[in-house]
């Protein structure tokens, strides 16, 4: 497993696991437990997901020492102010069972976010959060971020597939230091990127499935990878991809099949945004 590390010197997995759309809780412990001994290290949770306890369950029988792992979970939009995310991330840490976090993101770019950074850079100067960084910040958004805080957030979490590349937004994350994170990098099933015809031609010369070159294509741009599946042997395909390097016409070809938007969430709709604001994890 390859690192990459960040922009304060705290190395992180190339790879991780992420538990979106597992709210079992025996499930995703099982899961957890499954994808570390598969040699996973990165584990990417949030509260918004309503399986933190399931999480640290694994953590905490799974057997690898914890400075061998790299736990991640976001803060939810209702919490996103500066005294609400010192209590969130307190409440986290506790459902976790941890003692500190490697990773700490705003999960949304609403709300009072800039206050809720305000306290996440007070807790990470505390050493309690390794790292801390965003998610779903957009260029305009992420350029604003970085221009008015302190600490420069380590990581961007968004989606990024071969049919969503977002080359600009990562070129403006290198400009600040700021290292990109896929969700969605099988870009929810759409566009059958399990079966697709580019996909499946590549990775047929490496001996690798369309999943897999998909993995290795934003890999190779830099960019961290959470693949989700609550089957073993999926996930030991999806870690399977540091065996094989793709050429610079297979990346040329892959980058042919970026639709330049999101067919899964759309942030500028002020919909989507009320949504988000209405959707309460606690009381």
């Amino acid at each position: 497993m390859k690192e990459v590390t960040l922009n304060n010197r705290v190395k992180m997995p190339m790879e991780g696991f992420g538990v979106f759309q597992v709210p079992d809780a025996d499930q995703c412990e099982q899961a957890v437990l499954d994808a570390i001994a598969s040699g996973y290290r990165l584990i990417d949770t949030a509260a918004a997901y309503m399986n933190e306890e399931a999480v640290g369950a694994a953590i905490k029988k799974c057997g690898v020492p914890r400075e061998e792992l790299f736990i991640t979970t976001k803060l939810w939009v209702q919490d996103a102010d500066y005294e609400e995310a010192k209590k969130a991330f307190e409440t986290s840490l506790k459902k976790l069972g941890l003692d500190y976090l490697d990773l700490y993101l705003i999960h949304q770019p609403m709300k009072d976010y800039i206050g809720a950074y305000r306290a996440m850079e007070e807790l990470y100067k505390e050493g309690k959060i390794r790292a801390i960084g965003v998610c779903n910040f957009y260029p305009q958004r992420l350029a604003d971020l970085c221009e008015t805080v302190d600490v420069i957030p380590a990581v961007n979490q968004v989606e990024l597939h071969p049919f969503f590349q977002q080359s600009d937004a990562i070129d403006l994350m290198k400009e600040y230091g700021v290292r990109p994170e896929a969700w969605g990098p099988f870009a929810e099933g759409n566009h059958g990127i399990f079966t697709h015809p580019v996909l499946t031609k590549i990775g047929e010369k490496y001996g690798k499935s369309a999943a897999q070159v998909a993995l290795r294509w934003n890999v190779q741009r830099g960019v961290v990878v959470i693949p989700k599946s609550v089957h073993k042997d999926r996930m030991e395909q999806n870690i399977n991809i540091w065996d094989f390097e793709l050429s610079n016409a297979d990346m040329d070809e892959i980058s042919k099949l970026d639709i330049g938007h999101s067919e899964i969430v759309d942030h500028s709709d002020p919909g989507f945004v009320k949504m988000l604001h209405s959707m309460k994890i606690h009381e």
